[in-house]
């Protein structure tokens, strides 16, 4: 395996992790690109990619997506061309009856909701497979010496109703060929993993993946506690059950954690009695990938020490160093979030004031690419920093 030596345990060692959120994963696209080239600048080396720089690569849903290119070596070029050309086909609207039911105007909302549901799902998963077949190859495992970094991809087992992080670590416990055998999930395609991660309810179908002779259904990772994944990769990192056992240390780990754009709902004339059934079976998903991204990047920011990020709530700020000294004895990384909030506010701060938040909040805003890559843009220059890199 190419990545056997980022497995050491020796020297430092530098982490990335990529949030889910749908084609908004092209604003996370434009960020890393302003990351691609502050380096190949630091580093003087014109012919940089993250792959080399990075030795752990974490996704979740659109964030599988791109963590899996950057392993498997593509520049960040390479992946924004496959976002822009295949984001209709990623998106691609499952029948005559689906696409009338996109057009039609219900109301309530909710009500066309349901009636889509009915159905069956928003989109067609036929092409997006075909896709990603073809950039990452039908006949790549998970142990594939392809993979030029420790990969992560987060999934739900729908069928064990139980989160799934699967690594290519081959020290993991059911990775172990030596112990495992044929049942080693290095066996399992690469592709479905990461279809399966991609897998959001009510948008794509379910994947469903033979295991040792068993199916399983599993769907998006962003419905589990690490739509950011970035302190889970931290912690497969460094604790012994995952056997990399990594040395913690601020000036032994860096963790750089990219979103895709928060989209909370600000919602003023909400009434009690607007919290039905279908209201909650509607929006519930999204509220807790909400607050367990939330939660991953505040226990970042508190176990790490914090050298970009906008503020968490009114209450705590920010904890960016100057802020957090005192609050944990001995910082376990060096850590830096990139992302936004979107809202009028804040894209007025980046001077995009003239964008509608609602339009580029949506997971499936394809026809808003240019703007969500316009917003990744105003994000990198003003928020990226060479200097956050200093020391690695």
């Amino acid at each position: 395996m190419d990545f056997l030596s980022k497995l050491d345990p020796i020297g430092q060692k530098k982490i990335l992790s990529l949030d889910g959120g749908g084609i908004r994963g092209i604003l996370t696209i434009e960020i890393l690109a302003k990351i691609e080239s502050d380096l190949r600048k630091k580093l003087n080396n014109e012919q940089l990619i993250l792959s080399d720089y990075f030795d752990f690569v974490a996704g979740t849903s659109t964030g599988a997506i791109i963590a899996t290119c950057i392993s498997l070596g593509m520049s960040i070029d390479e992946i924004r061309d496959f976002y822009v050309e295949s984001g209709d086909d990623m998106f691609n609207r499952k029948s005559v009856v689906g696409k009338v039911l996109y057009k039609i105007n219900i109301t309530p909302k909710w009500l066309k909701g349901m009636a889509q549901g009915l159905y069956g799902f928003a989109y067609d998963d036929k092409k997006l497979t075909k896709k990603l077949k073809a950039v990452i190859g039908e006949d790549i495992t998970l142990e594939s010496d392809k993979l030029k970094t420790i990969l992560l991809i987060v999934m739900r087992n729908a069928t064990t109703d139980s989160p799934w992080p699967v690594s290519n670590n081959p020290r993991a416990k059911y990775n172990d060929i030596d112990v495992r055998g044929q049942d080693s999930n290095l066996h399992l395609p690469l592709w479905q993993l990461v279809r399966a991660s991609t897998a959001a309810p009510t948008y794509f179908p379910p994947e469903e993946i033979n295991i040792h002779g068993n199916e399983f259904i599993f769907v998006d990772g962003g419905v589990t506690p690490y739509n950011n994944p970035s302190f889970q990769a931290f912690i497969m990192a460094t604790l012994k059950a995952y056997h990399i056992n990594w040395k913690t240390g601020e000036d032994n780990i860096l963790l750089v954690s990219i979103g895709t754009g928060n989209s909370t709902k600000h919602n003023t004339n909400l009434k009690k009695s607007s919290m039905h059934i279908v209201y909650s079976a509607k929006n519930t998903a999204d509220f807790l990938m909400n607050a367990a991204s939330f939660q991953q990047d505040m226990l970042c920011r508190v176990f790490g020490k914090c050298k970009e990020g906008d503020k968490l709530d009114s209450e705590i700020g920010d904890l960016k160093e100057e802020l957090a000294n005192g609050s944990i004895d001995s910082k376990l990384f060096t850590y830096m979030r990139y992302n936004i909030e979107f809202n009028q506010k804040n894209l007025d701060a980046i001077g995009l004031g003239h964008m509608n938040p609602k339009k580029l909040s949506k997971l499936d805003s394809v026809k808003y690419i240019s703007d969500l890559q316009e917003v990744g843009r105003a994000i990198g220059s003003q928020k990226v920093k060479i200097e956050h890199f200093n020391g690695f």
